[in-house]
């Protein structure tokens, strides 16, 4: 039976392996999806903002 260390050093073998069959994306497409994930949020922040703005003044127009 191995030892806590032991089973660690076998992990780290093992995480060292497995990242070595990733593939890593180009510099060119983190770019990409980066821009695509910031133009994602600020068309949903955008929405969300818009239907608290209409949401708020039909509150108000119903309290009033």
């Amino acid at each position: 039976m191995r030892t806590i260390w032991g089973k660690v050093v076998v992990f780290l073998k093992q995480v060292k392996a497995e990242l070595k069959r990733v593939k890593w994306p180009t510099s060119k497409e983190v770019r990409r999806l980066t821009l695509l994930v910031v133009i994602t949020m600020i068309i949903l922040g955008l929405y969300i903002g818009i239907i608290d703005v209409i949401l708020t003044k039909l509150i108000e127009w119903g309290i009033r």
